[in-house]
Formats: C-alpha cells, sequence, structure tokens
C-alpha cells in the first residue's frame, strides 16, 4: 500500500471514487433492474400539499408540511430562549453552556462586531431571532416527520403519514420574504440615519467626483437588488441542495436506477453527507445569513455609507 500512500489527495480521491463507480456497473450488471419504481417522483417529497384548506378570495393560507415546520422553528426558538432566561445559573449545565456560546455568537461575532454599538443594540434582538429562527428551521430539516402524506403506513387501523426530511428554508419562499424584511428594514434604517437625499449620496464613495458618479451609482443600485437573490438563494440552494443529495443517496437513486444492490454503497454515502449537512450546514448558514444582515444595517448607518 506504499504506492497508494505516496499518492497526492486528488489522486486518492480520484482512485477512491473510480473505484465505486466501477462497483457500482459490476453490481448493476449483477442485480439487473432489481428495486425499479416507475411510479417513483423524486419531487414529490417536496410537494407542498393542502392539510386544511383556506382560501380567502385568490389569497392561499391553507396549512400544510411548510407551515408546520415554520410553526415548530418559531416555538423551539421562543421556548429555548424563555427556558434558558428563566434557569440562570452560577454553574450552568451543558445545555445552559452551549445555549450561551450560541448567545454570544450572535451578540459578538454577528451583530456588535458588524455595526456601531448604539444600533447593535437596538438591531440585537432582531439579528439574533433571525439566527435562531433560522438555525431551527434548518436543523429540524433533518428530523424525519410524519410529513409524506403520499405514502402511508398502517399501525392498529390508523393510517399514518410516511416519516421525511423537509425544511422549510428549501422552500424558496421563505428564505425570499426573510431576505426582503432585511432589504427593506436597512434601507429604512440608513434613511432616517441619513435623511432621503442623504442616504442616497453614501452609495457614493468619497472622492469619486464627476461623471464618474453615475456609473459608480448605477453599479451600487444594481449591488443593492443583487443581495435579494444572493441572500435567498444562498439559504435556499444549500438547503435543498443537501436533501436532495440525502433523498438520491439513501435511496432515491437505488429506486430510479433500480440497482438495489448500490445501496450497500449510497447509504453510507447518505450517512456522511447527511452528518455534514447537520453538523456544518445548518449551523453556517443561519451564521452567514444573520451576519450578511448585521453586515448590510451596519453599513447602511455608518457615518461614512457604503
Amino acid at each position: 500500500m506504499n504506492w497508494f500512500k505516496s499518492l497526492g489527495t486528488g489522486k486518492k480521491v480520484a482512485l477512491v471514487l473510480g473505484a465505486l463507480f466501477l462497483v457500482a456497473i459490476v453490481l448493476g450488471i449483477a442485480t439487473g433492474s432489481a428495486g425499479k419504481n416507475n411510479e417513483y417522483q423524486p419531487q414529490n417529497e417536496f410537494r407542498l400539499d393542502p392539510w386544511i384548506s383556506i382560501k380567502i378570495g385568490g389569497l392561499d393560507l391553507s396549512i400544510n408540511k411548510a407551515v408546520l415546520y415554520l410553526f415548530l422553528a418559531a416555538v423551539f426558538t421562543i421556548a429555548v430562549m424563555v427556558w434558558i432566561a428563566n434557569r440562570m445559573q452560577a454553574k450552568p449545565n451543558r445545555v445552559q453552556t452551549a445555549i450561551e456560546a450560541t448567545y454570544d455568537l450572535s451578540r459578538n461575532n454577528i451583530t456588535f462586531g458588524n455595526m456601531d454599538r448604539a444600533y447593535a443594540l437596538k438591531w440585537f434582538p432582531f439579528c439574533a431571532a433571525l439566527f435562531f429562527f433560522i438555525w431551527f428551521s434548518n436543523l429540524l430539516g433533518y428530523i424525519p416527520l410524519p410529513t409524506n402524506t403520499l405514502e402511508k403506513f398502517n399501525i392498529f387501523g390508523a393510517e399514518i403519514p410516511g416519516f421525511a426530511i423537509y425544511a422549510a428554508t428549501a422552500n424558496i419562499s421563505i428564505p425570499l420574504v426573510l431576505t426582503l424584511v432585511v432589504w427593506i428594514s436597512y434601507h429604512v434604517e440608513g434613511i432616517r440615519k441619513h435623511g432621503f437625499i442623504g442616504y442616497f449620496k453614501t452609495w457614493i464613495p468619497a472622492g469619486v467626483t464627476g461623471f464618474a458618479r453615475i456609473p459608480i451609482f448605477g453599479i451600487e443600485v444594481i449591488s443593492h437588488f443583487v443581495r435579494i437573490i444572493s441572500l435567498s438563494v444562498r439559504l435556499f440552494a444549500n438547503l435543498l441542495a443537501g436533501h436532495l443529495l440525502i433523498l438520491f443517496m439513501g435511496g432515491g437513486m437505488v429506486v430510479l436506477l433500480g440497482i438495489a444492490a448500490i445501496g450497500a454503497i449510497t447509504v453510507p454515502v447518505a450517512i456522511v453527507f447527511f452528518i455534514f449537512e447537520v453538523v456544518l450546514i445548518a449551523t453556517l448558514q443561519a451564521f452567514i445569513f444573520a451576519t450578511l444582515t448585521a453586515i448590510y444595517i451596519g453599513g447602511a448607518t455608518a457615518a461614512e455609507g457604503h
């Protein structure tokens, strides 16, 4: 195995992936179409079928699994904060220590590290609530819940929806609404700080004069609208991609290709993806969203502007 140790990291990864691909081909030839189901539709995992239909004119306010996940995220955010606030101890237990660490992260790193102290004190509750709400929404997305109404199982005569994972933040409408709240908020705060005309003047860096001010201002306008896309799509795409990878590696690929034997390869990969998403992506995306929020508010209210 000395020859393997002498290879570079890239070559080692390529070799392992090539070996897995070769094993998959061999298993495919050996097992044929075992496990294939032509009726399986992966996109159905993300369908939002109404559980309780509520329609007011053209407005659809139906209760579905996305509403359930949003409700649970809100309940967890409020419950954890109230619980820890009422049980502060001189010698905190492990739960309190963990919560205090995340509190310190949202206060010092996210909020106070990106805006003036006066505005940090004002906007800390918003930034912290945003961080915890997105964090809990992301984490809940990796807990299997009985939300799959298309696939049911019977327990003592009761039809129970199948267990599935779903994240409200994997639906573009949720990150988009959160983004629009942030986008409008920092513009309003900037106008309150500098005045209507003064705020837009801060979009042009000091020292830029003459005709150059026009294209610079145009670029700044475009950048503010691009923030709506970047902030919402980053959160949405990361959560959706993670869930799709887990879905396909955890069994979806077996069903689509009809090669049941490759489950021995794809399931361990799905487990690795699951751990990676829960440990890193769920927290990282909440941190990035809240941090960019603080940066945008700090930039809008800074004395020198953007």
